[in-house]
């Protein structure tokens, strides 16, 4: 990044002003104290005109962003065209605030250093991208209410959350979230939360998570069950317009 700077005639400050950051990111980026998003690389592609080469790191600053059994689905999810999840203990990542993804990998056991954490944080929020994505995904979570009471990072930050979440409903009309209640009776997620996709060429992909890591399946007989068993849960769940208002109840009891 430095050496295209230096080749294209720009200072810090003027780089960092036509590419909309602050100058201390730059400095960050170009020092290697910092990971740079994927819009920075391929925006500084074109303002150096760097012919190829800062579009051709891409790759590597995704294997430093994400972990190696996530790294996949990360790089699909950009192109999907139906994402779908059940969460059982945390907001869904695609719909986390900063505080609350900071919260988050704050409380992880064993604890990550404040620059890893730093730069978790920031490959969870480039992810949300895809959500203002032409054309959308249709995205589509199943929540427990009990994710709803936890008060991860304090009871400002969850509250700042619902907000956050209810905006998202709002404001992407082909986004569907809807609660499972706690006093549901009938259950079919009680296995653990599970992430899935349809891809752009139309593959439907599974990701599984579990304490010591994820794993990604992609064979048509599990993904099968699966979605099965996703329907089965949206259909136990509130339907999204009770769903919004157990999400605001909440909210007034912060």
């Amino acid at each position: 990044m430095r050496i295209h700077r230096v080749q294209a005639r720009f200072t810090q400050k003027t780089a960092s002003e036509s590419l909309l950051v602050s100058e201390s990111l730059l400095g960050a980026v170009e020092r290697a104290e910092r990971i740079p998003s994927l819009d920075l690389l391929t925006d500084a592609e074109v303002l150096y005109r760097a012919n190829g080469a800062l579009k051709a790191c891409c790759d590597l600053v995704d294997e430093e962003k994400y972990a190696p059994k996530f790294l996949d689905w990360a790089k699909l999810e950009r192109t999907a065209r139906v994402i779908s999840g059940y969460e059982t203990m945390l907001i869904p990542g695609l719909l986390q605030t900063e505080a609350y993804a900071l919260a988050l990998y704050r409380a992880r056991v064993p604890a990550y250093s404040e620059a890893e954490i730093i730069q978790h944080v920031a490959a969870r929020l480039e992810r949300q991208t895809v959500l203002d994505r032409t054309p959308p995904p249709r995205v589509g979570f199943v929540i427990e209410e009990s994710v709803l009471d936890r008060t991860l990072g304090g009871p400002e930050v969850l509250k700042e959350q619902l907000l956050h979440l209810l905006d998202c409903i709002e404001r992407y009309n082909h986004l569907t979230v809807q609660v499972m209640p706690s006093a549901q009776h009938t259950h079919a997620g009680l296995n653990g939360p599970m992430q899935l996709m349809t891809t752009a060429e139309g593959r439907a992909l599974l990701f599984a998570e579990a304490q010591g890591g994820g794993r990604l399946f992609s064979k048509p007989e599990q993904v099968g069950d699966m979605l099965d068993l996703f329907g089965i849960l949206r259909a136990q769940a509130l339907n999204p317009w009770k769903s919004v208002e157990v999400i605001e109840t909440k909210v007034r009891q912060l």
